[in-house]
């Protein structure tokens, strides 16, 4: 009789391919974006981050962070980065109704469509005036 280690098997293990597997489902094609977009806040808290020590260090390291955020490459990457919040934005109250406990008004629940447009209309308001504070800041 032989030993159990001794006889092949001919059987062939089942390998998953798992190259570009985020790219076959579009649940998962959304998910990857908002991952990336994440990105875009992170290196944005950076950047504030680098002009709250500026301030500290002071005048002239602020100054010279202003100047620096003037930049060609600097304006590029703000647009990317602005882009990306975007996206980041739409993405993260497309699945908040998906994360948040159920908000009941009047014995109603209230539907997913309505959380979304609540949250990107208060996004939008909230972009408006952080926009025309900057413009009127700069008067």
């Amino acid at each position: 009789m032989k030993s159990e280690t001794s006889v092949k098997s001919v059987r062939r293990p089942y390998v998953r391919p798992m190259q570009g597997w985020w790219k076959r489902n579009p649940f998962f094609v959304r998910y990857m974006v908002r991952e990336v977009t994440s990105v875009a806040v992170w290196v944005y808290a950076l950047i504030l981050t680098v002009g709250v020590l500026r301030l500290g260090q002071g005048e002239v390291a602020w100054n010279g962070w202003l100047e620096a955020l003037k930049s060609p490459l600097s304006l590029a990457l703000h647009l990317v980065l602005l882009v990306s919040m975007v996206v980041h934005t739409y993405s993260w109250f497309e699945i908040m109704p998906k994360t948040m406990a159920p908000v009941v008004i009047n014995g109603e629940r209230l539907s997913a469509a309505r959380i979304q447009r609540t949250g990107w209309s208060v996004a939008a308001v909230a972009f408006v005036l952080v926009m025309v504070i900057a413009f009127w800041s700069r008067a």
